[in-house]
């Protein structure tokens, strides 16, 4: 059986995640690269321990008893560039490969600008923004050449359609024992100038529009978008902006976000949730289902 040197036990989450909640994991550990992680997760499997890669902390809530197994934290965050391909472990940071792309003068990512999170997340999620002239939705599908994953204990490339996409969505949701090593990212050259010309915009829309995390900690967007509806605006239409439990709160800029006012805890967060999927479903027979995943014992 492999070991795990600098293996923790009873790490609390919170401070990993964007939400700033979340109990503790019952074992730690840092995955510094691809194979790190591979080695982490054979560790699990081999002990029948429950597992959970954690990347950026992004769109996920973690309970307030913490998660029973090991949390791998995932900081692989190798990268290169070949040609106009960027090959980047699952654990680089979104922001991060903007910035480098930009240097590059490679166009692609940064219509992604401002979101918080990792490849790993943003392949899980199908990471989408709206299109630059804000009538249609980019994904970040559109650019990915093909990955490397482990399914199961096999180390395998794929193609891009053995993600099966959707609206945030992918076959990592319906499948656990699938995890993303690495992905190639097909990107095109372009001006710098028009490029940092977009992030700029991306960015102002989004400090206009959305509650920023350098306000409250939050996991961005809660519920997924119904189409031709938007769940905010029926989050809005109920009256729910405002809306507070405990430390949890809707706010005025943005309903569709719940935030952390300080003190928050997941049981909040779920409450208002709930709160809110109940009082949508009642005044407007809309379902409301969450985007975000929650993640340990609540």
């Amino acid at each position: 059986m492999p070991t795990l040197t600098n293996l923790k036990e009873n790490v609390v989450l919170a401070p990993y995640t964007t939400y700033k909640i979340g109990g503790k994991a019952d074992y730690f550990f840092t995955a510094n690269n691809k194979d790190d992680l591979v080695k982490a997760i054979n560790w699990s499997k081999e002990r029948s321990i429950p597992f959970f890669v954690l990347g950026g902390g992004s769109n996920i809530l973690v309970g307030d008893g913490g998660f029973r197994g090991l949390v791998i934290y995932n900081k692989a965050q190798n990268f290169k560039f070949d040609g106009e391909l960027l090959i980047a472990e699952s654990g680089a940071v979104i922001s991060d490969l903007i910035g480098r792309s930009l240097e590059r003068g490679l166009s692609g990512l940064e219509h992604f600008a401002g979101i918080p999170g990792t490849v790993g997340g943003a392949i899980r999620q199908n990471l989408h923004f709206l299109s630059p002239d804000r009538a249609s939705t980019i994904f970040i599908e559109s650019i990915v050449k093909h990955g490397l994953v482990l399914e199961g204990v096999i180390e395998k490339k794929v193609e891009k359609d053995y993600f099966k996409f959707g609206y945030d969505d992918s076959i990592l949701h319906h499948n656990k024992d699938i995890c993303v090593l690495e992905t190639t990212f097909e990107l095109e050259s372009k001006d710098p100038k028009l490029i940092q010309t977009q992030i700029s915009a991306n960015l102002d829309w989004r400090n206009q529009k959305q509650t920023q995390l350098s306000s409250f900690p939050s996991c961005g967007s809660v519920f997924k978008k119904i189409e031709g509806i938007g769940a905010g605006r029926l989050i809005e239409k109920c009256g729910l902006k405002g809306k507070q439990i405990g430390g949890a709160l809707i706010p005025e800029k943005h309903a569709n976000y719940i935030v952390n006012t300080g003190n928050a805890t997941a049981r909040n967060v779920r409450e208002l949730i709930t709160l809110v999927q109940e009082k949508v479903f009642k005044e407007t027979g809309h379902k409301l289902e969450p985007e975000i995943s929650f993640i340990g014992e609540f």
